[in-house]
């Protein structure tokens, strides 16, 4: 077996389930499950309705750039949303994914060159990722025999990676930077600013920038999060070198289970990422293309998943707030929280006293010269149903009041 297996760490939530085994909850109290990262809203029906009509597509074989209407529609989106020029993002600049989570992944895969050891003048390589982080980015690196560095998010730098502060030896060693807005698990919002000196970076240093924008129909405040593509055009990047864009419909149009998502980006990235997928064998199956399309053509149920999301805040923030030091996001459906203690303890004597299951917050950081940012903290996504979530609320006010200081 490849030897690189054995440098990755064991995923979140099998810790999180090891941490829990034997732990026996209340049996009057229903659990509520606020742990992962799972949209429970209520899938689109036009969306389903695409799928079911098109089962029968299922006996052909899909290509792998997908279909032209789903490429043009994604590509259309990205300009409604982004408020991009008609025509400035090309359909051959999108390719069909399934789900961002195996889209991000391969990407380091075809884009880190070298191993260890193999270009001694400019050093081993390195993949850039916030630290805590969506674990994939460091298995990513990992897997393509790269290292991962560590950019700690904390109330200190406002939860967005100080880059500045990276030293110039470790730019040269770069080969992707991994951005996160709205971020997982701090829910932060990286300005126009902000990513137009990333994009100066990467210019000055030539790695590439891969946002991952999942979270970015979700954001509690009146203007949407920018984006990496609206970054390039205001920076005379017409062509979006350098970057590319992870989006899915998980979040966005809570259908998790559909798998699908989209890159988009340099087209000097994205054609030979095709011819790696091309062999990877990551197909979309046809029914899931022609449901994505209608899935990207409605603007009108993100809107409404987005109005239920930001009403979990308004409702279960100051029921928290009254017990623990929470903070409101700009984006995403996290609460992090510092509890003021061993994260991991809480969370255990959490679920055992209220059937409760939030994730500790060290389980998505890893330790630095600064300690672990996500160490104290918890992550509890806001997924459930409205009612639940303020239930969950209530449950984790009372445990905090009884807990011994």
């Amino acid at each position: 077996m490849n030897p690189l297996l054995t440098r990755l760490h064991a995923y979140p939530f099998e810790r999180l389930a090891r941490l829990l085994s034997g732990v026996r909850p209340p049996e009057h109290l229903d659990p509520i499950r606020m742990s992962i990262g799972e949209p429970q809203h209520e899938p689109p029906a036009n969306v389903l309705a695409a799928l079911h009509d098109n089962l029968g597509r299922l006996g052909t074989y899909p290509t792998t750039a997908g279909l032209p209407e789903l490429r043009s529609a994604c590509a259309r989106w990205l300009e409604r949303r982004y408020r991009l020029p008609a025509g400035s993002v090309a359909p051959d600049m999108v390719l069909p994914v399934n789900g961002t989570r195996e889209a991000l992944f391969a990407l380091v895969q075809a884009a880190v060159a070298g191993r260890p050891g193999s270009n001694p003048a400019r050093g081993d390589p390195l993949v850039l990722m916030p630290n805590p982080f969506y674990q994939i980015y460091e298995g990513a690196a990992l897997l393509a025999g790269a290292s991962a560095h560590f950019l700690d998010t904390t109330p200190a730098n406002g939860y967005a990676p100080d880059l500045d502060a990276v030293p110039e030896s470790v730019w040269r060693r770069c080969q992707v930077l991994f951005l996160c807005s709205p971020g997982n698990p701090t829910g932060k919002v990286l300005s126009l600013d902000f990513l137009r000196h990333a994009l100066a970076l990467a210019d000055r240093h030539d790695f590439i920038i891969a946002a991952d924008e999942c979270y970015t129909e979700i954001y509690l405040g009146d203007r949407a999060p920018p984006g990496l593509l609206e970054a390039c055009l205001a920076a005379g990047h017409g062509r979006f070198e350098r970057c590319v864009v992870f989006h899915s419909l998980s979040k966005r149009s809570s259908v998790p289970g559909l798998r699908s998502g989209f890159v988009c980006g340099d087209s000097e990235i994205i054609a030979p990422f095709l011819l790696y997928r091309t062999y990877h064998g990551s197909a979309m199956p046809v029914p899931t293309q022609l449901a994505s399309i209608t899935a990207w053509q409605d603007d009108d149920y993100p809107a409404r998943n987005r109005r239920l999301y930001q009403e979990k805040f308004e409702r279960v923030l100051p029921i928290l707030a009254s017990c623990l030091d929470v903070a409101r996001p700009d984006g995403a459906f996290y609460l992090w929280p510092d509890v003021r203690g061993d994260d991991e303890r809480f969370v255990r004597d959490l679920y055992a006293s209220q059937a409760v299951t939030v994730l500790p917050g060290s389980y998505l950081a890893r330790t630095g010269s600064e300690g672990n940012p996500g160490t104290g903290r918890v992550r509890i996504s806001l997924v459930p149903p409205v009612e639940q979530c303020v239930a969950a609320a209530e449950r984790i006010k009372e445990f905090v009041r009884r807990k011994p200081s």
